[in-house]
């Protein structure tokens, strides 16, 4: 059980939504990972009514994103920077004051690199995709973090070389 109010909680939640989508933004993944519980898990997903079914993009924990974030610089990824625009919609904090949900919306944009698409001119930015974080959050001491996000995107396609967590 915590002191804070379930509405101190819920502040310190929406920042560690904001912290995480200006790591993610920066290619900070040290920073990112520190918001994230041992336990973490993080999936990236969209349903597809033509086959009506959700699909998975990505789906692994905390060690399997940090190895995955140590090779990426050696495979060939588009490098074009991601920027998160992000509203936290609900924090939900359970009335023990241990866990807690929210759900923020998220649009992506994508600002484009010389020679990376020959459709769009250098610098151009695009929408990249739009969706929502589904999170769920351990509190200890008062202290939020992330137990999983999943990136619930309504596109259904992405494009090659996007391996980068949303």
């Amino acid at each position: 059980m915590t002191n804070l109010s379930a509405a101190e909680i819920e502040k310190k939640i929406e920042k560690i939504i904001y912290r995480t989508a200006l790591a993610l933004d920066d290619n900070d993944w040290e920073s990112w990972f520190d918001l994230c519980d041992d336990a973490f898990f993080y999936s990236i997903t969209s349903f597809s009514p033509e086959i009506n079914k959700k699909m998975t993009y990505f789906s692994g924990n905390k060690k399997e994103l940090v190895g995955l974030m140590d090779m990426l610089p050696k495979h060939n990824t588009d490098h074009s920077p991601l920027h998160r625009h992000t509203s936290v919609y609900t924090v939900e904090v359970a009335d023990e004051g241990r866990s807690a949900t929210a759900i923020s919306s998220v649009t992506i944009y994508q600002n484009m690199l010389d020679g990376i698409n020959s459709h769009l001119d250098s610098g151009e930015s695009r929408l990249f995709v739009i969706g929502k974080y589904v999170d769920e959050f351990k509190i200890e001491n008062g202290n939020p973090k992330f137990l999983s996000r999943e990136t619930k995107l309504d596109n259904r396609r992405l494009d090659k070389g996007s391996h980068w967590p949303l």
